[in-house]
């Protein structure tokens, strides 16, 4: 089973262009293992067989690499960290991955449920991996505090809510000319069609939408891009709950 799980991590990365070192590789099996004996004890995901999960989620969360590495080649010059909010992070997806992969980023995972950042808190210790950050909260709550908005270059966020949703959760968040970026599946479109003057008001724009492949299920996704050009209004995000019971609709 471990060699099955070792051989569609590596073949799955490399049909993204990404090469796993041995250290990154060790890093992935040790989550896969202290994720599988957690699940058994709380619901962390509903996916539970070994492909599924290896695919689903790891793999999954790696489809924006590129685009990352895009906006960090971007900011060559500046010479700082690119500090990175994974909003709604569950069991660590895509925030970890993308970490493994990409050292340099300093991660924060921001998660609600105490359970799973309980978890993530043992995760983070069990793998040893430095310049991450555990926040317990809700994204209305940190986005109003003067500590946390508008003070992230990127926003990141996977299966969490509807787009206009997503967009009061996140961009209050993103210092301006940083980006948002929200990982879709093959319905965006509609998603899309009714969050675009829901992201200008919130002070975002679209850039660009980067199609991709999810490795061995060959599903599409769509990494959809969206750059602060201007301050969130001091309003938004509404109060706590409210974003998913009165979306925003313009």
């Amino acid at each position: 089973m471990l060699k099955k799980i070792e051989k569609t991590l590596i073949e799955g990365s490399e049909s993204l262009g990404l090469h796993l070192d041995s250290f990154q590789l060790s890093l992935f099996l040790q989550y896969f293992d202290i994720l599988c004996k957690w699940n058994t004890k709380i619901n962390l995901t509903s996916i539970r067989t070994p492909q599924e999960i290896i695919v689903k989620h790891f793999l999954d969360s790696l489809t924006c690499v590129k685009t990352i590495k895009s906006y960090i080649s971007s900011r060559i010059n500046e010479k700082k960290e690119i500090s990175i909010i994974d909003v709604g992070t569950g069991a660590g997806f895509p925030g970890v991955p993308l970490k493994i992969i990409i050292p340099s980023l300093k991660m924060t995972l921001l998660e609600a449920k105490e359970k799973k950042t309980n978890f993530l808190k043992e995760l983070v210790k069990e793998l040893d991996i430095k310049g991450i950050e555990i926040i317990k909260n809700r994204a209305e709550i940190i986005g109003k505090k003067i500590d946390f908005r508008e003070s992230y270059d990127m926003s990141i966020s996977r299966a969490v809510a509807p787009l206009s949703v997503l967009s009061e959760y996140s961009l209050p968040l993103v210092k301006k000319n940083g980006w948002f970026i929200a990982q879709k599946g093959r319905e965006y479109k509609e998603e899309l069609r009714c969050s675009m003057k829901i992201l200008e008001l919130l002070g975002g724009a679209l850039i660009k939408i980067e199609n991709v492949k999810l490795p061995i299920l060959k599903q599409e996704r769509n990494i959809l891009v969206i750059k602060k050009t201007k301050n969130t209004p001091d309003k938004y995000p509404r109060r706590d709950g409210l974003p998913k019971k009165r979306p925003l609709n313009i």
